[in-house]
């Protein structure tokens, strides 16, 4: 690995890799103040509340994706007109998703509830949750289109201030909230909302100064609406689309965990929820060499450079399975100590001891996806993404889950990763094969 290479994959990884890590441990501090209530359906019913919220807001994720890798394409031909039209198309479209989710909440709400199942109590205080969650919609989303536009600018310290920044005062309001306050599963979801704005407005003086600091100047609102016409949104809601429905697959993965969780007993759900912070924070950690690959891969293929581009894929390659060991000896040797710190109730730490093991599993099953999802936002593939998800969720996860449903809990952490495995295998086997035929170079 040539020093210059890995300077500039350190220089984007290891910002997002610290300022990532506060995404999960904004959930696992929610665990923990919650699992440290009375009853385990306090913490059944944030789990149930937040699965609701996190996947009608990640299944708009594809703002951060497709403008990352649009925004980096744009950045690597230094095309001063293509970023703004980017950045405020996406913005736009973010705008009109935001609103309409608070338009809907009581349906996306009834349907949720309907779907999950679970104690009156569980459904009592995730209605509550998701009520009070809902409200942070435009915000959330806006700060998805101004992570990604910053991103794709090769910018990792904006995005690391943002995301530190914001998750830092999310976790402070959620202490004083829930333990200071006492209001318990309504304060924790109140903190998020207020963070969320507190993030766009840190996140539009960010952007302000990037395009200031490369371009001098900041670009009129009348030159930015030029760029909104059919021909110019034609190719970014096509985008979307793929990755939306990649997106939603994802979700739908996540969300059966969840909800079957809940028919299998409160404390089930419980120790999913625990468990599965845990995966999220592999998840975020990996994220952020994911995305180093989206803004150098993407830039690489602005500049027409092939060498970087498989260069930076190699070595990104290499840092995740190091980082997926590390993790998978983490939960081996200190799964229920992790455990404990979330919750003292005995019933939940119990039977999340009883599933810890999938977690040595997961991250060395997972790191390839990460990296490989990261390739395919750089090159604006989202049909390949959302062909990767579909067969990953409805040829592995479903089926899988199905076969083995009479092992209970145990077949939704088989059925995860066997999803994973299948994700990371028809990406690379495509990615192998787009390089081979030159696909996303010009022939010397």
């Amino acid at each position: 690995m040539s020093h210059s290479r890995f300077s500039a994959i350190a220089a984007i990884a290891i910002p997002m890799i610290l300022s990532n890590i506060t995404i999960p441990l904004l959930g696992l501090v929610d665990t923990a103040v919650i699992g440290h209530l009375d009853h385990s359906y306090y913490l059944a019913g944030v789990a149930l509340g937040s699965m609701m919220t996190t996947l009608v807001f990640w299944l708009c994720g594809f703002l951060r994706m497709s403008t990352t890798g649009l925004s980096a394409q744009a950045s690597g031909a230094n095309d001063r007109a293509e970023l703004q039209r980017i950045g405020f198309n996406s913005a736009l479209l973010a705008l009109v998703l935001g609103f309409t989710l608070l338009a809907l909440q009581a349906p996306i709400l009834r349907l949720g509830l309907s779907l999950a199942g679970g104690s009156e109590l569980v459904q009592f205080y995730a209605a509550e949750y998701f009520s009070t969650r809902i409200w942070g919609a435009p915000a959330a989303l806006l700060n998805f289109v101004l992570l990604g536009w910053l991103l794709g600018m090769q910018n990792a310290r904006a995005p690391m201030l943002l995301l530190i920044l914001t998750n830092s005062c999310n976790i402070g309001l959620d202490v004083l909230f829930v333990v200071g306050f006492d209001w318990k599963v309504q304060g924790a979801a109140l903190a998020t909302v207020i963070a969320d704005y507190l993030g766009l407005l840190l996140g539009l003086y960010l952007c302000r100064q990037q395009f200031l600091s490369r371009f001098k100047q900041l670009p009129s609102f009348s030159e930015c609406w030029q760029g909104f016409s059919r021909k110019h949104l034609s190719g970014l809601f096509s985008l979307n689309r793929d990755i939306f429905l990649r997106s939603l697959s994802l979700q739908l993965c996540f969300a059966f965990i969840t909800f079957q969780g809940s028919r299998l007993g409160d404390n089930i759900v419980a120790a999913n929820a625990v468990l599965l912070n845990f995966l999220m924070f592999v998840s975020f950690a990996l994220d952020g060499l994911a995305y180093a690959v989206e803004a150098l891969a993407g830039k690489a293929k602005g500049k027409q450079d092939r060498g970087l581009f498989v260069d930076v894929i190699k070595q990104c390659l290499w840092l995740a399975l190091m980082a997926g060991v590390m993790f998978s000896v983490m939960f081996g040797v200190f799964g229920e100590h992790l455990v404990a710190l979330l919750t003292d109730i005995p019933d939940i730490r119990v039977t999340a001891a009883l599933y810890l093991h999938w977690m040595v599993v997961l991250p060395l099953v997972a790191v390839w996806c990460f990296i490989l999802d990261g390739v395919f936002i750089a090159t604006s593939e989202g049909r390949i993404m959302r062909n990767s998800m579909l067969l990953a969720s409805f040829g592995g996860f479903f089926p899988l889950w199905w076969l083995f449903q009479g092992w209970g809990n145990h077949a939704l952490w088989l059925a995860l990763c066997g999803f994973m495995a299948l994700r990371g295998l028809s990406l690379a086997w495509v990615y192998k094969r787009a390089l081979n035929q030159q696909r996303w170079f010009k022939a010397a």
